[in-house]
């Protein structure tokens, strides 16, 4: 008898990343002409990044700024949740955040994905903030990963292959 093989799926960011982007950010922010003298700045406020400027085009610009920093150290931008664009007196900010771990209601559309669309042996059951997937045949468990790299709403990885 066959023992069934595993993994997890999981959503973790790298915070150092995240730190080293948020750096870079701020360097080429304090160094570039077009925000010289309108206040942008870009900075950790508790577990929230919390962004600056004038206007809502230079915020969005230090936002884009930003994004491209992530992007270039890795970090997928399905795990940045950025908010619009708000006035807070006389300048405008955008509050982000990372986002860690599997939420309740898109573990529930993964569940679902796979249930509809993977191999029929394949099993997934939620722990926490992650997914345990388990089938007999390791093929099956294979193509089951290559059906959730398409998935659109998170950073999906997967450990603990065995």
């Amino acid at each position: 008898m066959a023992s069934d093989s595993t993994f997890d799926v999981v959503s973790k960011v790298d915070s150092q990343e995240v730190a080293n982007a948020m750096n870079q950010s701020q360097k080429e922010i304090a160094q570039r002409y077009d925000f010289k003298g309108i206040g942008a700045e870009i900075d950790f406020s508790g577990e929230k990044i919390l962004m600056k400027a004038n206007s809502e085009e230079r915020v969005n610009a230090v936002l884009d700024v930003f994004q491209s920093k992530l992007i270039k150290r890795g970090v997928s931008l399905k795990s940045l949740d950025a908010g619009e664009p708000f006035a807070s007196g006389k300048e405008y900010r955008i509050e982000a955040s990372i986002k860690e771990g599997i939420a309740q209601d898109v573990a529930k559309k993964i569940n679902k994905l796979i249930r509809d669309e993977a191999p029929k042996g394949v099993k997934s059951t939620i722990q926490g903030d992650e997914l345990r997937v388990s089938s007999k045949s390791r093929d099956d468990l294979q193509a089951t990963m290559a059906l959730l790299r398409d998935f659109e709403e998170a950073d999906l990885q997967f450990v603990n292959f065995r």
